[in-house]
């Protein structure tokens, strides 16, 4: 079985490769259909703020969907994958960076990090959302299951989360991080307080949080919403490295969330995240393609809008069952590991 399942994984990973190819047509073609439009909003936004700020409101509404979608190309970047040219992605990385409000080199090795370690229950805390098993519950003090209550609230998460990753998290670096990664996330930084800096004094702080404010919360809404539904659903893949399997990660730990077409669009088909995770290399526009014809790959867990909102009520993971549970659910776990005990 061992072996056959080496021979299954080594065929999947075969299959992928050819669509781990950059084209340099569709991927300018994807930076004309993004930004382009996204800039155009900004500045009709401006330009309609003295109209009617609730008309530049819902630009900016509309904006966040085009930054989100030039997130994608930087987040292909990161992984090279947009470009056959390291310094096509690295010089595309910088300027969808300032446009996103992320650092190219800080986030491109937390993000690696995070593909070498997702579902990985021995190697949390880098590139990801921070989850609890229930035994690190039960055994967490009062302070401790209070603060992850409080961080893992909904309205905390995807309410107060974009504020603090635009505003404390992508501007700052780890402790470790090198020097060429350090001046990246300074020049990163100088660039957007320069960009802030003139548009605020031009335009007025008002316009400002009405248009860059209004479009950077929602997108960083939908980005953390995205990142948290990709990981997080009920019968999820985790496991402690002895065990831990890149494939069995990637396919069963990463969700193929099915959006409406404009949704996947907006998106970026990142929702074929379980393609993604397999195969890194593979540029956003091509993550379809590669699920419709691996057949394997249609083993990932689907799913929908309507059944996404379900996986709010996920907070915890249950080693013992092999599923994330709510909160609700910790009662009945106490109830059976102590029947568990009596019966040993």
């Amino acid at each position: 079985m061992a072996t056959t399942d080496k021979e299954k994984t080594k065929k999947l990973r075969q299959d992928v490769a050819p669509f781990a190819k950059s084209d340099t047509a569709k991927s300018i073609f994807q930076m004309v259909n993004t930004i382009v439009p996204l800039i155009a909003l900004w500045v009709a936004g401006y330009m309609l703020v003295d109209v009617s700020p609730w008309l530049t409101a819902g630009l900016s509404v509309i904006s966040a969907g085009f930054v989100v979608r030039t997130f994608i190309i930087f987040h292909d970047c990161t992984h090279g994958s947009f470009f056959k040219s390291k310094k096509a992605n690295d010089w595309v990385g910088l300027f969808t960076g300032v446009l996103t409000s992320f650092p190219y080199e800080k986030w491109k090795r937390e993000h690696t990090i995070h593909h070498a370690t997702s579902s990985n229950l021995d190697k949390r805390g880098i590139g990801d959302i921070d989850m609890m098993t229930v035994e690190e519950y039960l055994q967490a003090s009062k302070g401790q299951r209070l603060w992850y209550r409080f961080y893992r609230n909904p309205f905390v998460m995807f309410g107060l989360g974009p504020l603090f990753m635009v505003l404390i998290l992508n501007r700052f670096n780890r402790k470790d991080a090198k020097q060429k990664e350090r001046f990246n996330t300074h020049l990163t930084n100088l660039i957007i307080g320069g960009i802030c800096v003139a548009l605020i004094y031009f335009m007025g702080w008002q316009a400002f949080l009405l248009v860059q404010g209004v479009t950077l919360f929602i997108a960083g809404s939908l980005g953390i919403w995205l990142f948290y539904i990709q990981h997080t659903y009920e019968d999820s893949y985790f496991e402690h490295d002895s065990e831990w399997d890149y494939v069995k990660a990637a396919v069963e730990g990463s969700s193929y969330y099915k959006l409406p077409k404009l949704l996947q669009w907006a998106t970026g088909n990142i929702g074929f995240h379980h393609v993604h995770h397999l195969a890194p290399r593979v540029p956003n526009y091509n993550l379809e393609k590669a699920h419709d014809e691996i057949p394997p790959l249609h083993n990932a867990t689907t799913i929908t809008l309507r059944t996404s909102l379900e996986s709010l009520r996920y907070k915890l993971y249950d080693e013992e069952q092999g599923k994330f549970v709510s909160f609700k659910d910790i009662p009945e776990i106490i109830k059976r590991k102590a029947r568990g005990s009596l019966a040993a």
